[in-house]
């Protein structure tokens, strides 16, 4: 194969490294000028006013090449394996590398700020999007951690991105550290499988491990690089970097359990194991089991008593990293669809949550509870998507939570025989109904409390262009409520 074969089948991920480079040589090179202009108190309003244009061109361009590259991969063939798996093109990988550049666009929206920085800021967003498209498209061990690592890093940068806010540096640290540790878990649990499947292709792994029984070393290897993923989409007990530094997962968290499902279901296979209560059997079955148990326990009763709605969310997506992993647990078609059909449109709810969240920080100063008292009246049309987005996450009808829930748990109530896993099933209705109180409370302070005076947010010229951003998060969450079956059932066709 030709150079520009390998480059056409790797155009996405070639057109967003471009786009990263670009917008990163537009921040360099202008905010050095900004900066110079700045020495003078009368070039303040022009550097001010240079410093909007170059965040909107940034915008612009970024949003352009990440629309590109979806267009490349409508455009990739079917199906092509390179090097082994290391480049895997296949229907469920395109779609779920659409759907995790359509996040990342929504991203980028969101993001648009006036920062001397915007355009390095912008660059790590769109290197950690590379790392997405990286995990989506790969069946190679080695591949799929270097992708892992990509991510990893851009996001350990971008929550510590803020030199003014101390809270910033803090959460960047407490990421990095976690999440080097957790890269050690895995790439350790790795060298384990390597070792005893003699390779690193998941479909080589599965047919290395059907030949042979479960021994505690491979055992040892599977836990290590389990607890290394439960890192990253934040399942308890290794969720400790989430309320700090969450607002970057939601757009990971896809690539994550796309990932993650093929990891134990193709490469993990043969060891699958057993949950259910009347007949467990050791495999990574259980331990993911465990991880859901403890993620849905732990991240909804420690929600209940937070009074800052950033951690609020954080901690509820310890809870939702919980229900998601029942279909992986589950298994089979049904499962797997279940997971990563409730991914994505959590990954939908979340990120217009958090836009909400940016907007209200924006305006009041914090993101506490009270900061979002009186929202009804200063903007209307936030606190409408505010509320589609609180119900949809407690799972209420006709939003997509309810339905990505009844997916999920009827998935994994007909998993296995005798309903064995019922016992995960009322868990994990026993978490929603908790989280219900919580989401409802978010409601009663915007819809109820009375705020204090504070500028309106309901000026068009004012953000509008994050506010079209959610506005267009919350009708997707209302319209896969309402028609599931479109997302559903491209899902179930790329999983034939």
């Amino acid at each position: 194969m030709s150079y520009l074969d390998l480059l056409k089948l790797a155009a996405p991920e070639a057109i967003v490294t471009l786009t990263a480079l670009v917008v990163l040589v537009i921040g360099l090179t202008t905010n050095r000028g900004t900066v110079v202009a700045g020495v003078s108190v009368a070039m303040l309003k022009p550097a001010a006013a240079g410093t909007a244009a170059v965040t909107r061109f940034c915008t612009l361009v970024g949003a352009l090449g990440l629309i590109i590259a979806i267009e490349a991969i409508v455009l990739l063939p079917s199906r092509a394996n390179l090097f082994h798996g290391m480049l895997v093109i296949s229907p469920l990988n395109s779609l779920f590398q659409i759907v995790c550049l359509v996040l990342a666009f929504f991203t980028v929206l969101l993001a648009s700020r006036e920062t001397p920085n915007y355009g390095e800021y912008l660059a790590i967003v769109l290197l950690a999007t590379i790392g997405l498209l990286l995990l989506v498209s790969s069946e190679e061990l080695l591949m799929i951690f270097i992708g892992l690592e990509l991510t990893g890093l851009s996001l350990y940068l971008m929550t510590a991105f803020d030199k003014t806010d101390i809270r910033s540096a803090e959460a960047g640290l407490k990421y990095f550290l976690f999440g080097s540790t957790a890269s050690a878990f895995t790439l350790f649990g790795l060298s384990f499988i390597y070792g005893m499947a003699g390779t690193t292709s998941l479909a080589a792994i599965a047919e290395g491990l059907a030949a042979q029984s479960l021994s505690p070393l491979l055992f040892a290897g599977i836990v290590m690089t389990l607890v290394g993923f439960a890192f990253k989409i934040a399942a308890a007990p290794f969720h400790l970097w989430a309320p700090d530094a969450y607002q970057g997962g939601p757009v990971s968290s896809v690539a994550s359990f796309v990932v993650l499902g093929k990891i134990v279901l193709v490469g993990f296979g043969p060891v699958h194991g057993s949950a259910e209560w009347h007949a467990m059997v050791a495999g990574w079955s259980p331990v993911l089991a465990v991880l859901a148990a403890f993620s849905i326990l732990i991240g909804n009763l420690v929600a209940l008593v937070q009074t800052n709605l950033r951690r609020l969310l954080a901690y509820s997506a310890v809870a939702h990293a919980g229900y998601t992993l029942l279909g992986i647990i589950a298994g089979g078609r049904a499962g797997f669809s279940a997971t990563l059909f409730y991914t994505t449109i959590y990954a939908f709810t979340l990120i217009g949550a958090f836009g909400v969240v940016a907007l209200v920080r924006r305006e009041t100063g914090g993101d506490d509870l009270r900061n979002f008292a009186g929202l009804r009246a200063r903007s209307p049309l936030l606190a409408g998507c505010m509320a589609i987005f609180m119900l949809s996450l407690a799972g209420l009808p006709p939003l997509a939570g309810f339905f990505g829930k009844f997916y999920l748990f009827s998935a994994a109530f007909r998993a296995g025989a005798n309903h064995g896993l019922l016992w995960l099933v009322a868990l994990a209705l026993f978490g929603s109904l908790i989280s219900l109180y919580y989401y409802l409370i978010v409601l009663k302070v915007i819809f109820q409390t009375q705020g204090a005076e504070t500028p309106s947010l309901s000026s068009p010229a004012q953000n509008g262009l994050s506010k079209l951003t959610i506005v267009f998060a919350a009708a997707i969450v209302l319209f896969l409520g309402i028609a599931p079956e479109f997302l559903v059932a491209r899902i179930l066709a790329v999983l034939q």
